[in-house]
């Protein structure tokens, strides 16, 4: 037990740590700061190639991860050779079906370049080969050809008709055959006065005549064939001398690529059969309004889309995709109206962060990819497959399924780097099997770093940095030291320095800003002070209102005097970003009984669970300590006045026993001393949380009431070394005015509050009955007496009855002393 001096309420300077006026004397920082296990591991991972060595980089927000993340990855990817380019072209042999093409980078654009020269070239010299006149000549000549073949045909035709007395002639049905009579034809009603045996004649000639109609009719249509087949082995003739020239050259440039030249082949095919696309075509109205596409739209099929383009790229592509949804990762097929319905095609594929990111990183951030539907999902089916598969996922949900393309998977080729929190990675680790064999390089970002030498001197060079980076006046040392200060405060450690470096760079922007508003050209201490200041005055207004409930009285708290069972505890309420204590009384009440300690909190379910273990540890301190020699019988009630919250945290176990105590002894506690700190069943105070907050919080109380001379805080010894407290508390403890006193035990404590030594146990099994524990001795004694009499005074009970009075609950035993 003893008092702290304000020189260990502080950060010790470090040796020589502040060698300079300013920090335009300091190098600007370069690197990770205070992060070598993580800087070593993001380097592991990055160089590591095999299967599976994707990082999960965890750590707080504000450590810079992701600035880390980033830096790290472009200086890798910097050294690395840029990867292939993708483009999708048109499946001849099945077009629902794109395929994937991959070219050296630049040469996809380069490509699609070519296929629009051809297609455009094409377009003029097909129509201007079939304009050319010597085309024109043997065309005709080969209908000309087909033409005098037919009217042969039909010549011998007539004159079998003519031999046999027959005419032809056209009908609206057709042709037929009319009987002749002297050179003229005869009429249906003239054929019907002949003889019978004429007639019968006529109608032998006139079958005999069709079935040379069917046999002239049948000698035409073979040579219509004929002459198509001419006609289109000329058109082949013509369009091959257009093409094949201009294919021969691609096919010689893009010689090395096997998939190009495959395409290239089904491209020229595709001409020689389709060569009517090339010819002037209009758009068909089908509506008011809506139009079938002409040549240009036939001709679509011919273009090349380029998927990913790294022609731009300089080494490895670094891609930080900031709403990684399933699309964005994977890419996605749009679609296009087209009379009333939805249309698509290998154009409107278009590429995700994983397409844009092959062979080189990904980065993303998980709570992103969580909240994301089916983006996990998609991210981890790619890394196992390792392809980046184009799908619909609402497909799966439609009632009836629409035609849709299936693009040929790309293989994926990606380091992917996700940026979480240590609890989403502990539970992705615990609950998703996969993410251990996909993730298994892990660089853990520390919160904190040593306050040494170095410590400091980086953090003068980052502050440097900052002020370059965004043209904000420098710093001079006292305003650095007042930030070095603050970045302890965060790690709540005197020997530490806080890797939140987006809390210290807002600090250095406000301080700049305040310096900048009153027209200086440095930023100095008090422009420090003053920004911290001001962000707490915009965050507290909750607890500005606790403090006018306690200076008014609403809220009840003592702070002069002694009381029997009551203490001020200290608690923390967090607000948004703001943290404060404030003071909460603590009360506890023994009445004689079997009921042992009750806490009100607990029963009526307003305590968590850590509360509820720490309360419990009470009963095996006091069992330990006075129940050694008899059994501890009485009854307590231990309470947080008003407070209607949830409580949580073991920080007032402490407080609670000092109630207590008091309580059993009868010996009041000081209540200008607040207590905070955890105790264990052995009666060691342990260290706590927000200690900083706890003894200001007390102080500011203090000071609303009105006075603060004599008033102090007792805390654990373990949390001597978590004290950053504000200049105002430090300078009224160096004027004697507030106290800060460290305890080991709860006897040390006891001392403080009480005036009264706690007592050591005596060889004999007592304690000295001037000392607190001394008289808890002698109460719980009394209150024992005081029961054997009560019980002595009862009908005494025999056999199995008065044995199971003993082994029922409480609450029964009370119901039988109601009905008795």
């Amino acid at each position: 037990m003893r008092e702290l001096t304000p020189e260990e309420m502080r950060p010790a300077a470090v040796g020589g740590e502040l060698s300079f006026e300013t920090t335009d004397e300091v190098p600007s920082l370069e690197g990770l700061v205070g992060q070598d296990r993580a800087a070593g591991a993001i380097e592991f991972g990055l160089r590591i190639r095999s299967t599976g060595f994707n990082i999960f980089v965890s750590g707080l927000s504000g450590t810079g991860r992701t600035t880390s993340v980033l830096s790290a990855v472009r200086a890798m990817a910097e050294t690395e050779p840029t990867p292939d380019d993708w483009c999708y072209v048109h499946n001849f042999a099945n077009p629902d079906e794109p395929v994937a093409i991959r070219l050296p980078a630049g040469k996809a654009v380069a490509f699609r370049r070519d296929m629009e020269t051809l297609v455009a070239e094409l377009r003029v010299e097909i129509p201007k080969a079939f304009e050319a006149k010597m085309y024109e000549e043997v065309r005709n000549s080969i209908i000309k050809e087909f033409q005098r073949q037919k009217e042969r045909i039909f010549e011998e035709l007539e004159r079998m008709a003519k031999t046999a007395s027959f005419q032809i002639q056209q009908t609206p049905s057709g042709v037929t055959f009319v009987p002749l009579i002297e050179g003229k034809p005869l009429a249906d009603e003239d054929i019907e006065k002949l003889t019978d045996h004429a007639r019968m004649e006529i109608r032998k000639k006139r079958e005999l005549l069709f079935e040379q109609l069917t046999e002239s009719l049948r000698k035409v249509r073979e040579a219509e064939k004929q002459t198509r087949a001419r006609l289109a082995d000329l058109e082949t003739q013509v369009i091959s001398g257009v093409i094949e020239p201009r294919f021969r050259e691609l096919k010689e440039q893009y010689a090395s690529f096997k998939e190009v030249l495959d395409y290239l082949d089904a491209v020229q095919r595709d001409i020689l059969s389709n060569a009517d696309d090339f010819q002037e075509k209009k758009e068909v109205e089908v509506l008011p309004g809506l139009r079938l596409g002409g040549k240009d739209q036939s001709l679509a099929r011919y273009a090349v889309n380029v998927f990913v383009d790294n022609s731009s790229t300089r080494g490895a592509p670094v891609v930080h995709e900031l709403n990684p949804t399933a699309y964005n990762l994977s890419g996605r097929i749009e679609y296009r109206p087209q009379l009333g319905a939805m249309v698509t095609d290998f154009t409107m594929i278009k590429p995700g962060a994983l397409h844009r990111a092959n062979g080189g990183y990904l980065i993303v951030q998980a709570v992103d990819l969580l909240r994301n539907y089916y983006a996990w999902d998609t991210l981890k089916r790619a890394l196992r497959n390792r392809t980046i598969l184009i799908q619909d996922i609402n497909e799966q949900f439609r009632l009836i399924n629409t035609p849709t393309l299936k693009p040929q998977p790309i293989p994926a080729e990606m380091k992917v780097i996700v940026i979480g929190t240590p609890l989403i990675y502990y539970l992705l680790y615990t609950y998703d099997d996969e993410f251990r064999k996909l993730f298994k390089v892990r660089a853990d970002f520390s919160s904190f770093m040593k306050r040494d030498a170095a410590g400091v001197r980086n953090y003068a060079s980052f502050i440097r940095r900052i002020c370059a980076e965004e043209r904000l006046p420098a710093l001079d040392r006292e305003a650095v030291g007042a930030v070095l200060e603050y970045g302890s405060r965060l790690s709540e450690h005197q020997e530490r320095l806080t890797t939140r470096f987006i809390a210290i760079a807002d600090l250095v922007r406000e301080a700049a800003f305040l310096a900048m508003s009153s027209g200086g050209g440095t930023v100095r201490e008090e422009h420090v002070r003053r920004a911290l200041e001001a962000k707490a005055y915009r965050s507290n207004l909750i607890e500005e209102r606790v403090r006018e409930l306690i200076s008014e009285g609403t809220i009840f708290i003592d702070t002069d005097g002694a009381v029997v069972g009551q203490v001020n505890g200290l608690s923390v309420s967090i607000v948004g970003d703001h943290a404060f204590g404030r003071p909460v009384r603590i009360t506890a009440r023994v009445y004689a009984g079997r009921s042992g300690m009750v806490n009100i909190d607990r029963e009526t379910k307003l305590a968590g669970t850590i509360h509820n273990k720490g309360f419990l540890i009470l009963s095996g301190y006091m069992g330990e300590k006075f129940g050694a020699g008899f059994p501890l019988v009485f009854s307590a009630t231990i309470c947080f006045e008003q407070s209607y919250d949830e409580i949580e945290g073991d920080s007032a176990s402490s407080a609670e026993l000092y109630a207590l105590l008091s309580a059993l002894a009868g010996v009041p506690l000081r209540q200008s001393v607040a207590v905070t700190g955890s105790v264990n069943q052995k009666g060691e105070i342990q260290p706590v949380g927000g200690v900083n907050e706890k003894i200001e919080g007390f102080f500011a109380a203090c000071k609303a009431k009105g006075k603060v001379d004599g008033h102090g805080v007792i805390i654990p010894e373990a949390n001597r070394k978590h004290l950053v407290l504000k200049p105002e508390v430090i300078e009224a403890c160096r004027d004697g005015r507030f106290h800060i006193w460290t305890v080991r035990t709860i006897d040390e404590g006891l001392e403080i509050l009480t005036g009264m030594p706690g007592g050591a146990l005596l060889p004999d099994g007592r304690y000295p009955e001037e000392s607190v524990n001394g008289r808890v001795m002698a109460r719980l004694t009394a209150l024992l007496r005081a029961y054997h009499r009560r019980e002595a005074g009862r009908p005494k009970e025999s056999g199995k009855r008065g044995l199971n009075r003993f082994r029922r609950k409480p609450s029964q035993r009370k119901q039988e002393k109601g009905h008795a």
